[in-house]
């Protein structure tokens, strides 16, 4: 059993953000560290050299390759450093989420999924959702407000909102059929 909320969703986008922002700190460090290697401290003075530590040999080994290789300060920086983690939008980041989570015969608690998702995310989880339970064996216990997720193919809903929970059709939601008016309304608008 695994429980997929949507906060661990947006922790996960947040975690990508962080991870960036560390290796970009670390670049500018790495820059200042090139620097210093390359011309021997501050002004351009060298600076006299004591191998105390491994640390001291690390450095040394360090002012060696950029001596000997006479590397650029991009160079210097990529060859010890990852690059940054890519990032997607919210949406992507969420789809990519899910799709790397969810696995062969599994039972998954899912809390509004949805969550940044944009419609059309939202109908390609449908469809990677319905192939998991046909193809994969899973079964999903969903939490959700939307109306693309609650039409999913042989799902069972369960309306909470109603005392006693009853079994509905997703055509029956209170949070779909508002949606329903909504483009009533507007229909002259499309």
């Amino acid at each position: 059993v695994r429980f997929i909320a949507s906060d661990a969703v947006f922790d996960y986008m947040l975690d990508v953000r962080a991870i960036n922002e560390g290796i970009d700190s670390k670049r500018k460090d790495m820059a200042d560290e090139y620097i210093s290697y390359k011309y021997g401290g501050r002004g351009g003075k060298r600076q006299e050299f004591r191998l105390r530590s491994l640390a001291d040999y690390d450095q040394l080994c360090r002012t060696a390759a950029i001596q000997r290789k006479k590397s650029t300060m991009s160079g210097y920086v990529r060859s010890f450093l990852p690059d940054n983690v890519r990032e997607q939008s919210n949406g992507e980041s969420g789809f990519a989420y899910f799709t790397q989570r969810i696995g062969d015969n599994g039972l998954y608690l899912l809390d509004e999924p949805e969550n940044s998702l944009s419609p059309q995310r939202q109908l390609e989880l449908v469809e990677f959702l319905q192939n998991a339970v046909r193809f994969f064996g899973c079964q999903l216990v969903i939490a959700t407000h939307s109306p693309l997720l609650l039409s999913m193919q042989g799902a069972q809903i369960y309306d909470l909102d109603e005392t006693p929970v009853r079994v509905r059709k997703w055509t029956e939601i209170e949070s779909v059929r508002v949606l329903r008016d909504f483009f009533r309304a507007h229909e002259s608008e499309f």
